[in-house]
């Protein structure tokens, strides 16, 4: 194939799915082109329709810390296929998965397993408002908790302003009782809290940002978080959809020191397959059905292929410890595009904690949304092809996240920084 059959590739697609795409980012809108199309993956590569190999970044947006196709994974699901594929009866595997998140992740004593992460904060939220008895949420700008009408919100302009929808098709009602506030502005969750005193139910907050960029909290922003929960009898949710077992194994508050509430969990959770959980004490998970008032349900919840590489995930991470090599090898790069960007004379700001990394062009520290708006989006753009001329795919948007796996070699990651030095010449 040559390099305009992606062109072709595209082009049909549009003809038959919305923008050509199922998620709106793969569509290239934010860098302009004609997206990749992928044909195959393994390791730290991802091998294209018209013939060429990329060094990926992306990672199925965070999922896969293990690279594409670990063998443990793939053996694991060839032989749970052929046992079939959906039951929709409960299985010994369910509760071999739900151990394992339970002895990981220290917030949880109970779970409830979704298809997705979205789901996963719906049901969050949804418990956090039958627990408590309230109605409000308190979320942060720039912060994406999956599509959930109720926490498409735009940017508020401070504790007062309640949200307006950030999307066409849904109903200002459903967003009157989510606060948008400023990311690392304690200040302004306080002052929320005091002008709603008994009717915030929750506060839900990426504990390492990933959505709007890496942005990472300051100190003793996500422990005055607690703080105030437990001062109002709000709940503290944790959407480390992104952040769990991405840093460590059991996520950024076992990583941070402060414990949540309620934990939303997805990407590596499911080893590459769609799969999600959500989880709390005991006390709060009882009001979730069949126990209790709160209904939530899933034909596919629990499916015994995605948890099955779940489990091989979650098993592989807990039996190896590869976290000081990927902190080391995500170190390593994240330096050496630094000391290419000074040597180029390009303005650049690396936010990286754990595996993650995002590469801002702009000379100010990143610490919030507005931080994030105010970056060169157009040298973004010729970064971003240059480098995929160069053979590394990075995420297609100024506003995400990258990922390092266990399958980045040393030599990878040396190429990778070569390439992006030829990339800042473009600059």
């Amino acid at each position: 194939m040559t390099k305009k059959d992606h062109a072709r590739l595209f082009k049909d697609a549009q003809k038959y799915l919305v923008g050509g795409v199922n998620s709106p980012v793969r569509s290239f809108r934010s860098v302009g082109g004609v997206p990749v199309f992928a044909q195959r993956a393994l390791g730290s590569k991802i091998y294209a329709a018209d013939g060429r190999s990329f060094i990926d970044y992306v990672l199925s947006w965070g999922a896969l810390i293990l690279g594409h196709a670990h063998p443990e994974v793939v053996k694991n699901l060839g032989k749970a296929i052929r046992r079939g594929t959906s039951y929709g009866m409960p299985t010994e595997l369910e509760t071999e998965f739900a151990k394992l998140l339970v002895e990981a992740v220290p917030s949880m004593e109970q779970v409830r397993l979704t298809s997705s992460g979205t789901e996963a904060v719906m049901g969050a939220t949804r418990i956090a408002r039958a627990f408590t008895g309230r109605n409000k949420i308190i979320k942060f700008e720039g912060g994406y908790h999956g599509h959930a009408d109720h926490l498409l919100v735009k940017a508020g302009s401070g504790a007062s302003t309640l949200g307006s929808p950030d999307s066409a098709g849904v109903p200002s009602d459903f967003t009157r009782h989510t606060l948008s506030l400023p990311y690392n502005d304690l200040a302004k969750v306080e002052a929320a809290f005091k002008k709603y005193p008994k009717d915030i139910a929750a506060i839900i907050i990426e504990p390492i940002a990933g959505n709007m960029g890496v942005v990472i909290p300051v100190k003793g922003f996500l422990e005055g978080l607690r703080k105030l929960c437990d001062r109002y009898g709000a709940l503290l949710i944790f959407d480390e959809v992104m952040s769990g077992f991405r840093l460590n194994y059991g996520g950024a508050q076992k990583f941070l020191g402060v414990r949540p509430d309620i934990t939303c969990l997805g990407k590596i959770l499911g080893g590459g397959m769609p799969l999600g959980a959500f989880g709390a004490r005991a006390e709060i998970m009882k009001v979730l059905a069949p126990l209790g008032p709160a209904y939530q349900a899933g034909t596919l919840s629990g499916n015994p292929i995605a948890v099955t590489a779940g489990i091989a995930t979650l098993q592989w991470l807990k039996r190896h410890n590869i976290y000081p090599s990927l902190i080391s090898r995500t170190k390593k790069l994240c330096d050496g595009i630094q000391k290419a960007a000074k040597t180029s004379g390009i303005p650049v700001r690396i936010n990286v904690i754990g595996t993650m990394f995002t590469v801002f062009f702009t000379e100010k520290q990143v610490t919030d949304y507005e931080s994030a708006k105010s970056q060169d989006g157009v040298s973004f753009r010729k970064f971003f092809h240059a480098l995929l001329e160069g053979g590394v795919s990075f995420a297609p948007s100024p506003y995400e996240a990258n990922f390092v796996s266990s399958a980045h070699s040393l030599r990878d990651i040396d190429r990778t920084i070569e390439a992006v030095r030829l990339a800042f010449k473009h600059l």
